[in-house]
């Protein structure tokens, strides 16, 4: 839904004005599980890029912790843990994404993941799968930024002990995802315009061949859709982030105190 509601320059047929009436249209009209088309490529990258992502953060945040504020919580050790933690993260999810959002256009040419994998890297080569890459980075780092501060943040509020409490760790994760997705959706509407190469689009501003480079799609995003262009799909996105963040904690800060009990229970 968010792939296509940032679409810059939509087919008549694949324009929409709510979520509800993207998906109620795509349902309807492309078959019930069309919306779910590229989930498998994206649970493929998750696994190994959620790994990196949060032990390298919790790895920086305890070093930058200790540094900074001698083992308490420091805002900026918590957003520059994330923003690195990101680095890895993005290396692995950026080639899912591309693939992913290729596949979830209206009137996509790629049949299976594997089709569109061959395709791409037959007729654009190896490095249009990182064509977003600097995009995604400028997007992610400060979006992780203000995730994991407003995280940490939301926990010093209703979780000051921070013991292990399903609750505190879904209302912080769902209100931080709905902060950094709504802060940074400029940056990922450029994105997804160099992740798909909209051909419609980038017809209508004269532009041959293939987009690159941020500066490029901040322009381009411009010229097509002006200042509220680089908002399209923002209720989407932050209807999509706020379950992902609040699954993501719950499910880290479970398994963290899983590991942790059992650790403890070892040792005595």
């Amino acid at each position: 839904l968010q792939t296509r509601m940032q679409s810059l320059q939509p087919d008549p047929k694949a324009q929409y004005r709510s979520v509800y009436e993207a998906l109620k249209k795509i349902v309807l009209t492309e078959g019930f599980w069309r919306p779910l088309r590229g989930i498998n490529v994206t649970m493929l990258g998750a696994g190994p890029a959620h790994a990196m992502y949060f032990a390298c953060y919790e790895k920086m945040k305890k070093s930058l912790s200790d540094t900074l504020q001698h083992g308490g919580n420091s805002h900026l050790a918590n957003g520059v843990a994330g923003s690195v933690a990101t680095l890895l993260h993005d290396a692995v999810m950026n080639p899912a994404e591309v693939v992913k959002q290729r596949m979830q256009m209206f009137n996509s040419p790629y049949k299976s993941v594997l089709a569109c994998i061959r395709t791409v890297q037959k007729t654009e080569g190896f490095g249009a799968f990182y064509r977003s890459y600097t995009t995604q980075l400028t997007m992610n780092v400060p979006f992780q930024a203000i995730h994991f501060i407003t995280y940490e943040f939301m926990q010093e509020q209703i979780n000051p002990h921070r013991e292990y409490n399903p609750r505190s760790h879904i209302i912080s994760g769902a209100i931080a995802g709905a902060v950094a997705a709504a802060a940074t959706t400029p940056l990922d509407v450029c994105k997804t315009l160099l992740n798909t190469q909209e051909n419609t689009a980038l017809s209508s501003v004269n532009i041959s061949g293939h987009l690159s480079g941020m500066v490029n799609a901040f322009k381009t995003v411009y010229q097509l859709g002006g200042i509220s262009g680089y908002f399209r799909g923002v209720q989407a996105r932050v209807i999509y982030q706020m379950p992902s963040t609040a699954i993501a904690w719950s499910v880290y800060e479970f398994f963290k105190y899983f590991l942790t009990k059992r650790k403890l229970e070892k040792r005595t």
